[in-house]
């Protein structure tokens, strides 16, 4: 099978609880259900029917402040714990945590966790580096690669905008051996209007977004074989 190179990984991101801070990864464990610990937790709306009904930025803009902390025990097992925009720390689905989350809020919610990962769609995500600036040119917006919370940012060398759309049933080969099939576009919502630093919603950037794409920016993926992958790793698209 040839192989055809686009470009390498710039950098990986993992995001333990859904819609928290993320965590940039040197090395990321890439599984059948997606990078390893990848929004393994989630806080979910108690009375919500909704088909997405976790707590998210939507909802409450500064849940984005909240940053993951790992932290060692006892016979060398990781803990998560969540550092607060106010400088608390939490253990992840403590109830103080959820009590503060639920004041924030003013929701009633539920702590979940799920080996598999809380995904909206597919367990990988990808977006180019040329897309992040395009829609920053496209949106007079910072390049904020934070906003979009992919898995893997890809330096294609180029800056055409959106050409992960061109990847949608194909098969991407990357670091030791990984394959992930590229399954669909990423249909975006409000969430990337979100700084990832915090302030008051970019609203051009979703409408840069869907005049320019149709409100799709990156694509999903589904892991067809494990792998380690690290930044600078070469990515091809098999052919």
């Amino acid at each position: 099978m040839a192989l055809n190179r686009i470009g390498t990984v710039s950098s990986a991101w993992r995001y333990p609880v859904k819609s928290m801070g993320g965590e940039r990864l040197a090395s990321a464990e890439v599984t059948l259900q997606g990078i390893s610990a990848d929004r393994m937790f989630a806080y979910v709306q108690a009375t919500s029917r909704s088909p997405f009904p976790w707590l998210t930025g939507r909802e409450m803009a500064a849940i984005l402040q909240y940053r993951p902390e790992w932290e060692t025990g006892d016979g060398g097992r990781p803990s998560l714990f969540v550092r607060t925009p106010s400088g608390g720390r939490f253990a992840v689905g403590s109830d103080e945590l959820k009590s503060e989350l639920e004041r924030e809020s003013g929701r009633e919610i539920y702590f979940l966790p799920n080996y598999r990962g809380s995904f909206d769609v597919a367990a990988i995500t990808f977006m180019t580096n040329a897309t992040v600036n395009g829609i920053a040119e496209l949106s007079q917006t910072p390049p904020e690669p934070g906003r979009f919370r992919m898995n893997f940012y890809v330096e294609t060398g180029g800056n055409r905008p959106f050409q992960e759309n061109e990847w949608v049933g194909k098969v991407l080969r990357l670091g030791d051996g990984a394959r992930v099939a590229i399954t669909e576009k990423d249909k975006r919502c409000a969430m990337i209007t979100l700084a990832p630093h915090g302030g008051a919603p970019v609203t051009p950037v979703l409408a840069a977004v869907a005049r320019e794409n149709e409100a799709y920016a990156g694509v999903y993926g589904s892991v067809l074989t494990p792998g380690t992958v690290n930044e600078g790793d070469e990515v091809f698209v098999e052919v």
